[in-house]
């Protein structure tokens, strides 16, 4: 069976827990209603004993607003119920293109709260900025940031043309970052955001225009998967600092913006050691960033922020679980041939000799696997060979050498007995996953059914954020078959709700410009009218395999050129001499 997605209805419920709706602060308003710098907001909703001010998971009210940013998954309805179910809480999305933000705009248009944030990052051109002006003509929560200096005047002349006041927020270029693999884009070097000098640039040309108090949110962004909660309090008060700079400059300051950052422990290891793990829970998280902002604003006495985050991983990563198919394995390895060659013309007395010592060990047949053992020697891994292109379903995996929790799903009640890698159905030597959770270079995994008359499923968890949208083509295979599925009060606690096909030949062929529809009426000419029914079925196929359990059961007495048969016993010679030696040239060495 190809690759299934099964896809969660609704977001991680920790991301909404309940609250009185009533005690957050108010939303962004237009900048003529801005607040000042003066005023202060209920002071108890600033404890920082409070650990889980930022996401009010024990109900407690705080000033917070998140955005989910919808580069992490697209999918529509994945983007639908975080606007929905985030509604009450004034939930928004951030976009960082043109297809986001249309995206955003009707979906908050159709669903979301109207004080719910839309925050427009990346890079900007006129279409950009005009399309956010509009946004907020249509009632939507639209703040601008600026990623760069020159696009402060792009902003200015479209909300001239247009006839729109602006909000516009900065993205600072912090000088805190991580070390990590997901630190690259944060720190001085940086690939996006202002420095201190532009920030001042900005302002003094704002001051210049009359538009200060357009300026309203700050933005910054250390890195995914913040490995600690002492650097993140670091990257947060050097933000909060300039914050409060810019309100006593004269801003309108109401919104600072952590960014994401909020690590997902995929190895389950809990530490900051690698960038697989965190070493902090969504409470203690909660507390570094809340208590970091407020201990700067109560010094510089400014008055307390919304705090904003866009932690997007942590929102989808759990949603999802890839299920795919093992559908052959590579048998035990074997003596290379030059060795083989060797055991072939030892002399009789070496026989002799290998039959004395089996008596010697017990008589048993497992006097190699003694000996193995005890010469610390291990049987390397054998290779599954998965229904799956790692490069559109893991595109991680293979680009950066990200893991995700990977285990059988079935056959639970039985210890595996493999050491395995998975290789995927590309023609690619990087189509393969060799690297897995806890610095392991193999699988536990179980010996497939004889004859693969039946399947042999795995999961790949926590990919819930990214692969979707970053999957390719390679070889021409499209992303997998989705099912979706939502609590239930039935007997299963769970219902399907929807359930869609993955790319069919036809489709992946579309995406690469080609004419299926023509393709078929040219190979039509050269048929006869079965065959051509046969090539269109082969067009409204999927890429991926698909076994006929009939066929594999008919076929079950011949050889394939990947069986999952153990070819590590005895050659099958009838006398018993000759059966003990092959059975020893047949051992891993």
């Amino acid at each position: 069976m190809p690759a299934l997605a099964v896809d969660a209805a609704a977001p991680v419920a920790h991301a909404f827990a309940a609250c009185d709706a009533a005690r957050f602060p108010a939303p962004l308003m237009g900048p003529t209603a801005a607040a000042t710098a003066t005023e202060k907001p209920d002071a108890a909703a600033w404890s920082a004993d409070l650990s889980s001010a930022l996401y009010n998971v024990d109900g407690w009210g705080a000033p917070y607003q998140g955005v989910y940013p919808v580069k992490c998954n697209q999918d529509r309805h994945v983007v639908e119920d975080i606007v929905e179910f985030g509604e009450p809480f004034r939930f928004g999305l951030e976009a960082g293109s043109k297809p986001e933000l249309l995206l955003a705009m009707s979906c908050l248009a159709a669903r979301g709260n109207p004080d719910a944030l839309l925050i427009c990052n990346g890079y900007k051109d006129d279409e950009y900025v005009s399309l956010a002006l509009i946004a907020r003509t249509m009632g939507l929560n639209t703040v601008i940031v600026l990623e760069q200096e020159e696009e402060l005047d792009i902003v200015v002349e479209a909300s001239r043309r247009l006839g729109v006041r602006p909000v516009v927020g900065m993205r600072a270029k912090l000088r805190t970052k991580h070390a990590g693999h997901f630190g690259s884009t944060s720190g001085e070097k940086g690939k996006f955001g202002l420095n201190a000098a532009q920030i001042l640039s900005v302002v003094a040309k704002l001051k210049t225009l009359g538009m200060l108090d357009c300026l309203q949110l700050l933005h910054f962004h250390i890195g995914s998967q913040i490995p600690t909660t002492g650097l993140l309090a670091d990257g947060v008060g050097e933000a909060a600092q300039i914050y409060c700079e810019l309100a006593r400059l004269g801003a309108a300051m109401r919104v600072i913006d952590v960014g994401g950052g909020l690590g997902i422990d995929y190895d389950g290891s809990h530490s900051a050691q690698t960038d697989m793990s965190v070493a902090y829970s969504l409470e203690e998280y909660a507390a570094a960033v809340v208590a970091a902002v407020g201990r700067v604003c109560d010094r510089k006495g400014v008055a307390h922020p919304i705090i904003c985050s866009e932690s997007g991983r942590a929102l989808v990563s759990h949603h999802s679980v890839l299920v795919f198919e093992a559908f052959s394995a590579s048998p035990p390895g074997r003596i290379d041939p030059a060795t083989g060659y060797l055991l072939d013309e030892l002399t009789d007395d070496c026989h002799a000799d290998y039959r004395n010592l089996m008596a010697a060990a017990g008589g048993g047949g497992r006097l190699c696997e003694i000996v193995a053992r005890g010469m610390g020697a291990a049987e390397p891994p054998r290779t599954y060979h998965i229904n799956l292109s790692v490069f559109t379903s893991l595109p991680d995996m293979w680009a950066i050498g990200q893991m995700f929790p990977i285990i059988p799903i079935q056959r639970l009640g039985e210890r595996p007995a493999v050491d395995g890698v998975l290789s995927d159905l590309t023609c690619d030597s990087d189509g393969k996953v060799e690297h897995f959770i806890g610095g392991r270079h193999s699988l536990p995994l179980h010996e497939l059914p004889v004859h693969g008359t039946r399947g042999y499923y795995l999961g790949m968890f926590l990919g819930g954020a990214y692969q979707e949208a970053l999957g390719g083509l390679h070889n021409l295979f499209g992303g997998p078959s989705v099912v979706r599925v939502s609590q239930s009060d039935g007997p299963h606690c769970f219902a399907v709700t929807r359930a869609a096909a993955g790319p069919s030949c036809a489709d992946v062929l579309r995406s690469m410009q080609h004419e299926p529809e023509v393709m078929f009426e040219v190979l039509k000419q050269r048929t006869d009218g079965a065959t051509a029914a046969a090539l269109a079925r082969a067009f409204g196929a999927m890429p991926y395999l698909s076994f006929d359990p009939e066929a594999a059961s008919m076929a079950s007495g011949e050889s394939s050129g990947m069986s999952s048969d153990s070819e590590g016993s005895a050659a099958g010679v009838a006398e018993e001499d000759d059966d003990e030696w092959e059975f020893m040239r047949g051992l891993t060495v």
